[in-house]
């Protein structure tokens, strides 16, 4: 018998061992974090929009509540659950792999490496006299494209109908779509796999022009004014890269793999945000991790760097520029790590200010929102934050005037003159807000209205009388395992000639069209895969920056 019990035991060792059992994961860790987390974590674990992950920070913590976070996800932050894609020997694994990290070989920017991944894919002269005019839309102005993350597309569609009018693939995750402002019927998109991809909107469905794979991972993406140049922002390898915007040729890289941090030491910084400015031949791009804002003149032989604006603060991202009086001399740059959002002046190349946010603020502006109050008789700036239901609001003078609250943690905020709304998403709260869109009186700068989308039903509501202003049906949306979804909304678009503003449903596979003077439904774009980011062409050409 104790023979028995033996040979059971080492047979039952055995089998654990080959990971036959249902607690082992097969879990590729490294290639999993690279996919599903690094885009917030950082490559090195860092830290930047989530927190930093890495050994120093974290080897000592409770594994097993490290593994819960993973697997049930983090209320009030952009921690989403995973326990819908891991198991919970997969979550223990990751953590395992996370208290143990021996951290990335820094690999550096070069220009020939960008130059080896550059493809021309059609003849843009030869488009450019065949298809003088958009052959699909009346106007190339009149398109919208949507980025399809998941899917890796991106998608055209017609703004003024709601048809979709071609979709290409573009790389994992899809980040952000530009257009050429002086000549509008080249468009642009950027993954984060760091593919770049020119496309030409007056030919049939759109057809691509060129590709250039920058980096391995990337983010930000602007146009110049003037037409020639486009830059883009690289996470790995760390850096900008400028390209001939007409053939997307890479002319010169702007390497970050050993900057000054704010802490004083050297180290490498992800590049995140990457702006053009109608105030000068400028573009900026901000070191996420370094905190410097870079300011780089085009019009000048070699491209130099002219402007380097330190100090500003931990986890620099995304910004947007002021319109109104002097457009586009200032630069509002959010500092997740601080806090704050920076003001950076391209006449004088320095640090004007810093707008402090609150604490644990967290403030993503995305393309933000700038607006003229005509009771203050002042242009006015928002942004929302990211940890906190609640939209910041900043007069001409950077001094914050509104903290308006919400109802969760919120990822864009957008307006245009065709609506007296600030328009704010609550995508980064719990699912009992992630469906709503608070929207904002521009002049009495109070809450308005709110714009939810249940299971069955959708509703813009008086939040002071509580009184439905409208309802529409709304189709309901299932999971794979039949469970209803509550719908995850983001990112309001201006588009039709500012008569509508579109909603991005992420999960729900679909965009809600609302009049943007009401916030009354319309209807619907279905068929997309998580629909993210929508980028209005025709908006787009009056916002500096944008």
């Amino acid at each position: 018998m104790r023979l028995n019990k033996l040979v059971m035991s080492v047979a039952a060792m055995a089998i654990v061992g080959s990971g036959l059992v249902a607690d082992t994961s097969s879990m590729d860790v490294e290639a999993v974090f690279e996919k599903e987390c690094q885009g917030c974590h950082g490559p090195n674990h860092e830290g930047g929009v989530g927190s930093d992950l890495r050994p120093s920070v974290i080897g000592k913590k409770n594994a097993y509540e490290l593994a819960e976070t993973i697997l049930n996800g983090k209320a009030g932050t952009a921690m989403p659950q995973f326990k819908d894609k891991f198991s919970k020997a997969d979550a223990d694994k990751m953590v395992d792999y996370l208290q143990h990290f021996k951290g990335r070989v820094i690999k550096q920017l070069t220009l020939d490496a960008v130059k080896d991944g550059w493809k021309p894919l059609n003849d843009r002269m030869e488009f450019f006299k065949k298809y003088p005019k958009a052959v699909d839309v009346k106007k190339n102005t009149d398109i919208c494209f949507v980025t399809e993350r998941d899917a890796e597309r991106v998608v055209f569609v017609d703004g003024t109908s709601g048809k979709i009018l071609s979709r290409h693939p573009a790389g994992f995750a899809v980040h952000v779509t530009v257009t050429n402002k002086r000549q509008p019927r080249y468009a642009y998109s950027i993954s984060r796999s760091g593919l770049v991809t020119m496309y030409d909107l007056n030919t049939p469905g759109q057809q691509k022009i060129a590709e250039c794979q920058v980096g391995s991972e990337s983010r930000g993406l602007a146009v110049s004014p003037d037409g020639k140049y486009l830059m883009a922002g690289n996470y790995t390898p760390g850096g900008a890269v400028l390209m001939d915007a007409m053939t997307l040729e890479p002319l010169k890289v702007y390497p970050t793999s050993s900057v000054i941090q704010p802490n004083g030491n050297i180290d490498s910084s992800r590049v995140a945000g990457i702006f053009d400015t109608p105030y000068g031949p400028y573009f900026a791009f901000a070191l996420k991790d370094g905190g410097h804002v870079y300011i780089v003149d085009y019009s000048k032989p070699d491209f130099p760097i002219v402007g380097d604006i330190p100090n500003i603060g931990d986890i620099l991202h995304d910004g947007f520029l002021n319109e109104g009086k002097e457009i586009g001399r200032y630069l509002f740059i959010a500092s997740q790590g601080s806090d704050v959002v920076g003001v950076v002046d391209f006449k004088t190349k320095s640090l004007v200010t810093k707008i402090y946010t609150g604490p644990a603020s967290k403030p993503h502006p995305g393309q933000g929102s700038s607006w003229y109050n005509e009771t203050l008789g002042q242009q006015l700036g928002a942004t929302v934050n990211m940890n906190l239901g609640q939209v910041t609001i900043w007069d001409d003078h950077f001094d914050v005037i509104r903290q308006i609250p919400t109802g969760g943690g919120g990822l864009f905020i957008g307006t245009s003159e065709h609506t007296p709304f600030l328009w704010a998403d609550n995508v980064l709260g719990g699912d009992d807000v992630w469906n709503q869109v608070h929207l904002i009186n521009k002049q009495t700068l109070e809450l308005d209205r709110i714009l939810t989308v249940g299971t069955t039903e959708g509703t813009v509501m008086d939040p002071v009388t509580h009184k439905i202003l409208y309802k529409w049906k709304v189709p309901t949306v299932k999971d794979e395992n039949g469970k209803v979804i509550v719908p995850r909304i983001l990112h309001a678009e201006p588009a039709n000639h500012g008569h509508w503003t579109m909603i991005s449903e992420w999960n729900a596979g679909r965009i809600g069209i609302y009049e943007a003077k009401t916030g009354k439904f319309v209807k619907y774009i279905n068929g997309l895969t998580t629909p993210t980011f929508t980028y209005s062409i025709e908006h787009r050409q009056t916002i500096p920056g944008a």
